[in-house]
């Protein structure tokens, strides 16, 4: 079984949390099934959970370079040097790290507000990339947009490998086959 949610933002990318905040079983009341790769607690979007841990350990893995895409909103607006860096890769808790696809975008069409939205600032402007990259270090996007200068301040994951996030709103999930094609959507 392969499901595909939308997490929402301060989401916990788990089943349970002692502390209390909100998790995956807030949202996906199915059992047996488990996130295949992480997302962070600050972080929105496409979580694929599975039942079948070899799958799992191939979406997760970063030596099967399974390609994860990405919007990230950055604070500033990058140059072609920090464009270039990312593509290269940048060094990030003392190694390098695999070079990313990485080009200014406009803000998503299919973007729904966030709750709390992003903090404005007059005199700071603000710019939309889009990054895919093929490992999936503990907060690699954050870590390199800050090294070239550019801090994320919302991030969204919305394609894994094959799966994409569609038209699913936050919190919403949607059961696959294994292709983006034939979902049975469902949400709580």
């Amino acid at each position: 079984m392969i499901i595909l949610l939308n997490k929402p933002f301060r989401v916990l990318c788990q089943f349970t949390d002692p502390a209390g905040r909100s998790t995956l079983a807030d949202y996906v009341p199915v059992p047996g099934v488990y996130p295949a790769g992480r997302l962070d607690f600050d972080s929105e979007g496409l979580v694929v959970l599975t039942d079948d841990g070899s799958l799992q350990a191939r979406i997760a893995s970063p030596r099967f370079g399974l390609e994860k895409t990405y919007w990230v909103q950055v604070e500033g607006i990058p140059d072609e040097a920090a464009l270039d860096a990312l593509r290269r890769g940048v060094e990030v808790s003392g190694k390098c790290t695999r070079p990313a696809q990485a080009a200014r975008i406009d803000p998503p069409d299919s973007l729904w507000p966030r709750d709390p939205p992003v903090r404005y600032r007059k005199s700071v402007p603000d710019s939309w990339l889009c990054m895919t990259l093929k490992e999936g270090r503990n907060r690699q996007v954050r870590r390199m947009t800050a090294a070239v200068g550019h801090p994320t301040l919302r991030l969204i994951r919305f394609r894994v490998g094959e799966w994409a996030l569609a038209d699913l709103a936050p919190g919403e999930w949607r059961e696959t086959p294994g292709t983006s094609e034939g979902f049975r959507s469902r949400s709580i």
